[in-house]
C-alpha cells in the first residue's frame, strides 16, 4: 500500500485506537489490497465483496476476524480515502449468541503446559493461563512489564485501550528467568516475532496452543482464549471476589465476568439437584 498505509496508520493513531487494534487494522487492509493487486482507489463494493466472501468461504475465518475485516475496510474508506459511499452497503457480520466459553480442568491446563518441550512456547502459554492475558495482550508484553520486585504484571493498552497490572506466579517468573537466561529475547518484544522488531503473531501463538492441545490427546477445543477462561473459572472456584476478577480480565462490564459462574464447578458442579430430594418409591419385591 505504500503511501496509502503511512497514511492510514496516522489515522488511526490520531484517532486513539490501541496499539494492537492499529495493527490488525492494517494488516487486514494490506491483505484486501494483496488479494486484488490494485490500489484500493481503483477497487469498490464490489470487490470488497469479493474480498469478504473469499475470508468467509475459502479460508472459513471466525464471524469475530469476519468482521475486524469489515472494520478494518470502513476504516480505509470512510477515514483514510474518504470515500464512505464505497462501504455504505457493507454490512457487519450479525452478532453470534454467546455461547458458554469451553473451560479446562487444573489437570487438563498441567497437561498441555507438559506437552510443550521449547521453552519460549511454554513460557508464552504459562503467561497466558496464569496472568489470564488476552491474545494480543500477551504478544504485546515487553520485558520491563515484567515486575519481579512487585510480582505483578504489566499488561499495556488492553481492550478499550485501558492498562491494568496482574499477578505474576512464583512459577512463571522462574519459567521466564529461565527462558530469559537460555535464550534472551531480542528486539523490543518479550516474545518477538521472526520477523525483526515486530511481536509474534496472533496466529503463531494459535499454533502453539492447537499443537499443545493435540499432542495432549484434549478433546475440548482449546484456544488461546481458553487459557484466559480458565484462568477466570479457576479464581472462581479459588474463593476470588467476582469483582476482583473483573479488575484482573479488565472487563469494563461486572455482566460479562459473571458467566463463569455458569460454568464453575463451585457454583454449579457441587450443586444438588432436586431429583436427590425426591422421596425415594419403596422398592416392591415379588413373591
Amino acid at each position: 500500500m505504500g503511501v496509502l498505509r503511512d497514511r492510514m496508520a496516522v489515522d488511526l493513531r490520531l484517532r486513539g485506537l490501541s496499539p494492537v487494534t492499529q495493527r490488525m487494522y492494517l494488516r487486514c487492509a494490506e491483505r484486501f489490497v494483496a488479494y486484488h493487486r490494485r490500489s484500493p482507489t481503483a477497487l469498490g463494493e464490489a470487490e470488497i465483496r469479493s474480498f469478504l466472501d473469499h475470508l468467509v468461504r475459502a479460508t472459513r475465518v471466525s464471524r469475530s476476524t469476519h468482521g475486524v475485516y469489515v472494520a478494518a475496510i470502513h476504516f480505509l474508506y470512510r477515514v483514510t480515502l474518504d470515500s464512505p459511499a464505497v462501504v455504505q452497503r457493507i454490512p457487519y457480520p450479525r452478532r453470534v449468541i454467546e455461547r458458554l466459553p469451553e473451560i479446562l480442568s487444573p489437570g487438563e491446563v498441567e497437561r498441555l503446559l507438559s506437552t510443550v518441550s521449547r521453552l519460549k512456547h511454554r513460557a508464552m502459554l504459562m503467561v497466558a493461563y496464569g496472568a489470564g492475558l488476552r491474545v494480543s495482550e500477551l504478544c504485546a508484553l515487553l520485558p520491563t512489564d515484567i515486575d519481579s520486585q512487585r510480582m505483578l504484571i504489566r499488561v499495556r493498552a488492553g481492550k478499550g485501550g485501558k492498562d491494568r497490572y496482574v499477578m505474576l506466579s512464583p512459577r512463571l517468573l522462574a519459567t521466564l528467568r529461565e527462558y530469559w537466561r537460555v535464550r534472551p529475547p531480542g528486539g523490543r518484544y518479550l516474545f518477538p516475532s521472526p520477523r525483526p522488531g515486530q511481536p509474534l503473531s496472533r496466529m503463531a501463538v494459535w499454533h502453539v496452543v492447537h499443537r499443545a492441545a493435540r499432542r495432549a490427546r484434549l478433546r475440548k477445543r482449546v484456544t488461546p482464549h481458553t487459557l484466559r477462561h480458565s484462568f477466570a473459572t479457576h479464581l472462581l472456584e479459588a474463593g476470588t471476589d467476582i469483582r476482583v476478577i473483573q479488575v484482573l480480565l479488565g472487563h469494563r462490564s461486572l455482566r460479562t465476568t459473571t458467566r463463569y459462574a455458569m460454568v464453575s464447578r463451585q457454583h454449579v458442579g457441587t450443586l444438588k439437584s432436586p431429583l436427590d430430594a425426591l422421596p425415594m418409591a419403596a422398592s416392591s419385591s415379588s413373591a
